[in-house]
């Protein structure tokens, strides 16, 4: 523990030095072996490995490339494990050029990548919506005799997809199909995922959502799970390898995201980033001739919907039913409708959201900086009014020691000088101080 907690102090100089040693300190190459031996935090391969595996669990991705730096400065060689940690760490960051950095290392250490690695790296090209590098892996893992497995197509499928290259994906659906695989959920939530990012836009877009659903439903003999045990243990869901929309709740417990339900999940997500209310109400009525239950994650884009549709009344009332029926209870849900609720700025809707707000507070909900920032966001975008919610939220996240980005501290700050607040105001003061240091962190080294 110990170990862990002074890495993780000194990785708070990475972000502010910016230094090649900002990870162990300066390395004098004189020093006495006693003192080299303090300043280091890793001595062999595998200490190595459980650094690199702390900093992808905390999402520090940004270090990931110093401490490969320092392997190598240290004589370490790295192992298979090792280029799996550094490439499942750029994949979350989706950072492709170090992704090609560590691909290009590991052949020079004389390992051949093999399919999970390849995996992982056409998952980063998707993220980065650059289908076209990620079929030229393909291609390289045929010339390396590396055999493709079903992640590997379906990782391609929604590369392609997340570029809206629909005449991509069907290509890669035949080619699955030829070769005697099923089409899975993840399979046809890459389609629909496909025709939301096509441009130009078609009309028949609610009908093909609704069909792929359908068809998600089909159970096949030759269908095959994608599971991959490698991708377990790095802790890697398909969700996230598919950059599907329930990635960062797939893990949470209390029934937010029923797994069976994928291509709903995408269906839904999708309706809600086009505020199509009878997209949304016909895939409500779906689930319910199934008789089956919404999960947390439908109802959070069921509420996004109706709320950001002008629907405020119909997105409460959706709510309040949920709520009432005792079958999930998250911040995620408050927080869903106290931000749709402020779309537009209406004096009602900003009441509703006040009450909502009030009422996740008076039961105690964590409301993490994620959610607080895009909250204060929203309602620091208030042009006239009183500023109540902005305040509230401003509050609530002090109250907690839960500190808001850059973006939503400098909105809310702009917002309370368009209203002529004294200089002198506490409030005002406090937010000033924040503001300028969050912006000398951040501006003055080039991160944001």
């Amino acid at each position: 523990m110990k170990f862990l907690q002074s890495l993780l102090g000194k990785a708070r100089f990475a972000v502010r030095d910016r230094l090649l040693y900002r990870v162990s300190g300066l390395r004098f190459f004189n020093a006495s072996p006693e003192e080299y031996s303090k300043r280091n935090y890793a001595n062999n391969v595998a200490e190595y490995n459980t650094v690199l595996g702390s900093l992808n669990a905390q999402r520090r991705v940004f270090l990931l490339r110093d401490v490969y730096d320092d392997m190598m400065l240290d004589g370490v060689k790295p192992t298979r494990d090792t280029f799996h940690s550094l490439m499942v760490g750029t994949m979350r960051g989706s950072r492709m050029h170090d992704a090609f950095f560590f691909k290009d290392q590991m052949k020079i250490t004389g390992l051949v990548p093999d399919v999970t690695f390849y995996n992982f790296l056409i998952s980063t090209c998707g993220k980065c919506k650059n289908s076209d590098q990620a079929i030229q892996i393909l291609e390289e893992m045929k010339s390396m005799e590396v055999k493709p497995n079903v992640q590997t197509y379906i990782c391609l499928l929604h590369a392609c997809a997340a570029q809206g290259r629909v005449d991509r994906v069907y290509a890669i659906v035949r080619d699955m199909t030829a070769a005697g695989l099923g089409l899975n959920k993840f399979c046809y939530a890459g389609l629909i995922v496909a025709h939301k990012n096509k441009t130009p836009f078609t009309d028949d877009f609610d009908a093909k959502v609704t069909e792929f659903v359908e068809r998600s439903k089909i159970w096949s003999s030759v269908e095959t799970d994608s599971a991959n045990a490698e991708n377990v243990m790095v802790g890697v869901t398909d969700e996230e390898l598919y950059n599907l929309p329930t990635a960062e709740y797939i893990n949470r417990r209390g029934g937010f995201v029923n797994r069976p339900f994928t291509a709903y999940h995408t269906a839904f997500n999708a309706a809600a980033d086009f505020k199509n209310v009878k997209l949304t109400d016909t895939l409500l009525e779906m689930l319910s001739k199934e008789k089956k239950i919404p999960d947390i994650y439908i109802v959070m884009q069921v509420i996004r919907c109706y709320c950001h549709a002008g629907e405020i009344e119909r997105g409460l009332q959706y709510f309040e039913e949920f709520i009432n029926l005792g079958r999930g209870n998250a911040a995620e849900l408050f927080v869903t409708l106290a931000e749709g609720a402020m779309v537009g700025y209406t004096e009602k809707g900003m009441q509703i959201s006040q009450d909502i707000l009030v009422r996740m507070n008076e039961r105690n909900f964590f409301m993490n900086a994620k959610m607080g920032s895009e909250l204060l966001l929203r309602a620091a975008g208030e042009k006239t009014g009183g500023y109540t919610n902005a305040n509230y939220i401003w509050d609530l996240m002090r109250s907690r020691n839960v500190y808001p980005t850059l973006p939503a501290v400098e909105a809310y700050y702009q917002g309370l000088k368009d209203r002529q607040i004294p200089q002198d105001d506490p409030r005002l003061v406090l937010v000033t101080q924040m503001y300028d240091n969050l912006r000398s962190r951040f501006r003055g080294s080039g991160n944001v």
